[in-house]
């Protein structure tokens, strides 16, 4: 706790000449009662209520004090605060291109790509997390952080329309999001750098061939995490024509080849799925990756927090009056 106005602090000091003159001079001003003999009085025993005589003058004290703490504005701690915590860097790289709507893993490849690397990323808080998304074209739709909210946030609104309106080029450029990817990673000066790369195809655009990224990937101390998601199978996709969904059937074309020979090259691993239960089950082998130290930085706006102090110095001075009216009355 910080104080905004310390000075005030100094108000404190007038409590000194308070109980001087409470304990020192105020009895001399109290009316007193002579008496012949006060050998009966020599050991009565001594009430509660004369033990607390001076519990008004304690509570009066406490809620000056408490006052005084009000006007210097006591507020909340360090704005900025660095914490040591246990992760790795992971750019998630997760293809987006037309054949991607595929229904042969309901609702399609891209909904329960993003549904359950979502989770991926739930389960590890610590973890410095980017995205980058690629069709025929690669960029990245999220930078590494630890602000996952903001990184979910951004990968629900991940979908094929780039592709559909033509604002990037359809295709898999697996080597051009794996490229995007390593320039993340690169510089990172983590143990762990990691990349998990999805796609339902094969290399077919690009200015840079998928092996020659992961080469790049191994320079740079990488590991590549490979899964080929659906089938090689012909599946239906749907289009829109005249506003109306339609749909076409596309032959796959999962390059398991390529996918193997990535990871081997990165020392990762190549998975395979046809499902939403297999793609988590990939997640979770995943999850169990090695754990290296992270260091962040989490801000907190400063705000005042006087307001418990004034109700406790309110409730002090009440009741030493209620108390002073009332239990310790003094007659006269």
């Amino acid at each position: 706790m910080e104080f905004a106005s310390k000075g005030y602090l100094l108000l404190l000091l007038l409590l000194i000449p308070y109980l001087l003159w409470y304990f020192l001079y105020r009895r001399k001003g109290e009316p007193t009662m002579r008496l012949s003999d006060t050998h009966a009085y020599e050991y009565a025993p001594m009430s509660l209520r004369v033990r607390l005589m001076h519990l008004p003058m304690l509570l009066r004290c406490l809620a000056y004090a408490l006052l005084v703490i009000c006007l210097a504005r006591p507020q909340s701690h360090n704005a900025w605060t660095t914490r040591e915590t246990e992760g790795i860097d992971i750019m998630m790289c997760m293809d987006i291109s037309y054949s991607m709507l595929s229904e042969d893993v309901a609702p399609n490849r891209l909904e329960v790509a993003k549904d359950v690397a979502a989770e991926f990323i739930s389960d590890r808080p610590n973890d410095n997390i980017g995205l980058t998304i690629f069709a025929g074209e690669a960029f990245t739709q999220c930078p590494m952080t630890t602000d996952h909210a903001s990184l979910l946030n951004l990968m629900q609104n991940v979908n094929a329309n780039l592709v559909m309106s033509g604002l990037i080029q359809d295709g898999t450029a697996i080597g051009m999001g794996l490229a995007n990817s390593i320039s993340r990673l690169k510089d990172a000066k983590v143990k762990s750098k990691v990349i998990i790369l999805l796609t339902d195809g094969s290399n077919n655009v690009g200015d840079i061939s998928p092996m020659t990224a992961a080469q790049m990937a191994k320079t740079f101390g990488i590991r590549v995490y490979t899964i080929g998601l659906g089938t090689n199978q012909v599946t239906r996709v749907p289009i829109i024509i005249n506003g109306q969904k339609q749909y076409t059937q596309q032959q796959g074309e999962i390059d398991y080849k390529t996918l193997k020979d990535i990871a081997q090259t990165t020392n990762g691993n190549f998975y395979r799925a046809e499902s939403r239960a297999e793609l988590s089950q990939i997640y979770h082998d995943i999850d169990q990756l090695e754990k290296t130290k992270l260091s962040t930085s989490t801000y907190s706006k400063m705000y005042d927090i006087y307001q418990p102090f004034a109700i406790a110095a309110l409730v002090s001075l009440f009741l030493s009056i209620f108390l002073s009216l009332t239990v310790f009355r003094r007659i006269p």
